[in-house]
């Protein structure tokens, strides 16, 4: 069996905010009817964390449950624990309609870090979502486009930011998240 890699070894560069690949990240998507009370008892239960409002997001210990959509769910957690998570959710879910994925290897994450106003206008450079820090405060997800791609973005501190996209674009994503952060480029917005 091959030896896991990240999408990018974890590539770095640095501007007036710090752009760094994240290296190896669990990710697991969990989609069922979030609307049914045993589903989200089941959930919460398996995994130790409160099922997230819309676009909200819990976290305990390593892990971090993401609201996605009305019907998804994203848990990050260790790379390496990712399959048992999916094991103990299919276990656990049995009776109930839900599907849970390992998608680990199909996403890239990246970590943007820096000033609180630095890292939401890089970022807003590249989105047409309301960055402001009225309209995503920190540890509130969006789920949003970084010019031509799909991307989910949320902010785990004031200055540091958290972006998942798939791996297939992680090339990409990093090149204009580093374009994005060029000294001298800040729109001083926030």
């Amino acid at each position: 069996m091959s030896e896991a890699v990240s999408a990018l070894a974890g590539s770095s560069a640095h501007g007036f905010v710090d752009v760094t690949e994240a290296g190896l990240v669990g990710m697991v998507t969990i989609r069922g009817d979030y609307g049914n009370t045993e589903f989200r008892d089941k959930v919460a239960t398996l995994l130790g964390l409160n099922v997230p409002d819309q676009r909200q997001m819990t976290t305990g210990g390593t892990d971090k449950l993401l609201w996605m959509s009305p019907d998804e769910l994203l848990l990050v957690c260790p790379h390496g624990e990712a399959d048992a998570r999916v094991g103990a959710l299919s276990a656990g879910l049995s009776g109930v309609h839900h599907l849970a994925v390992n998608v680990s290897d199909a996403r890239a994450a990246f970590c943007v870090k820096g000033t609180a106003s630095g890292v939401r206008e890089a970022l807003a450079k590249l989105s047409p979502a309301d960055l402001r820090a009225s309209v995503l405060p920190v540890g509130e997800v969006r789920r949003t486009r970084l010019a031509q791609v799909p991307a989910a973005i949320w902010l785990e501190s004031e200055d540091r930011a958290m972006v998942v996209c798939f791996r297939s674009v992680a090339g990409y994503v990093f090149d204009l998240l580093t374009q994005a952060s060029k000294p001298g480029s800040e729109p001083r917005y926030f």
